[in-house]
């Protein structure tokens, strides 16, 4: 089996390698005309979505910052002891009055660095399990993983664009260009979806990785494996509008609310004592198990930025 990391250098390959071969294509049957402007225009999308991303995240999570330690002690130090195990900057520090269980982190880079946490999250999970979340947070920051999937998402946008160009556009040349052009347009189109999922897939891989990495900090792997577990219960507690509300910020968060309900019944059978959370031992068990999951789970999951929960809880009983 392919390491995490050995999964993403392939897949970073894979992504460039379709794009090369599509400009490639367009270069040696017709030129490549208006291409370097529509290059720009993706370009200048991303690092408008770089440069503005944090403040949406802001305005559409209502959140609000920390003035320092005072404010909440123990959030505060939680923050502190996990990103100087994890030797990064100190994040700014912020909740959000969100009634969804759930955090996430956010920014530009290691220096502009935000860890929010939900008013959800602080009243189901034990300093443990928050601490665990929090460590997996600051793995996403410690790894840059919002600017490496920010980078990978103009990719497909690309695609898009070339595309919708040939495809609509195109046609206005010489007849003799038009089935080349409609041609190209076709597998821009085939290898927008294709690069989409690519890009979903490469943060699902980050989301592993930022699952050992919060080991890495000290956390162990049944306090996170017990936070996954009740936030999933918490998401679907929490109910379908309240899960809408936050449906266009689900890429950012530990698990993805939306697949709360699907995820209860793969779940269920962990919590083998029936106490609402999974121990050492029921991890542990959990590691000598061969699991199965649904053909319908699967197509679920190439279609989410989150990879399947009971997939990634057995993926942490291996790394205690």
């Amino acid at each position: 089996m392919f390491s995490l990391q050995t999964r993403m250098w392939l897949l970073l390959a894979a992504l460039f390698a379709i794009i090369y071969a599509l400009i490639t294509m367009i270069g040696t049957a017709m030129g490549v005309y208006n291409f370097n402007f529509y290059l720009i225009i993706s370009l200048g999308m991303m690092l408008i979505q770089y440069m503005i991303g944090p403040k949406m995240v802001e305005w559409t999570m209502r959140i609000r910052y920390l003035k320092d330690r005072s404010e909440n002690p123990e959030l505060w130090d939680m923050v502190e002891d996990q990103a100087r195990k994890a030797q990064v900057p100190m994040p700014r520090v912020c909740i959000s009055p969100i009634n969804v269980p759930n955090a996430f982190a956010f920014g530009r880079g290691l220096n502009d660095g935000r860890v929010c946490v939900t008013q959800g999250i602080m009243g189901l999970l034990n300093r443990d399990e928050l601490q665990a979340v929090i460590g997996h947070e600051m793995a996403h920051i410690r790894n840059r993983d919002v600017l490496t999937i920010t980078l990978l998402s103009v990719i497909p946008i690309i695609m898009y664009r070339i595309a919708w160009h040939f495809m609509f556009y195109g046609n206005r040349r010489s007849n003799n260009n038009q089935s080349s052009g409609m041609a190209i347009g076709l597998v821009a189109l085939i290898f927008y979806f294709i690069t989409n999922l690519l890009v979903m897939y490469a943060s699902r891989i980050r989301e592993y990785f930022a699952d050992k990495g919060s080991v890495e900090f000290g956390n162990r792997p049944e306090m996170l494996a017990s936070a996954l577990y009740k936030l999933v219960y918490g998401s679907a507690r929490a109910g379908k509008e309240a899960v809408r509300e936050v449906e266009g910020l689900k890429a950012f968060f530990v698990n993805d609310p939306s697949a709360a309900y699907n995820e209860i019944k793969e779940l269920v059978q962990l919590d083998t004592d029936k106490s609402g959370t999974i121990d050492q031992h029921e991890l542990a068990r959990l590691r000598n198990l061969k699991i199965t999951v649904g053909s319908g789970d699967k197509v679920m999951e190439l279609m989410s930025t989150h990879p399947n929960m009971l997939k990634r809880i057995k993926h942490l009983s291996t790394l205690g």
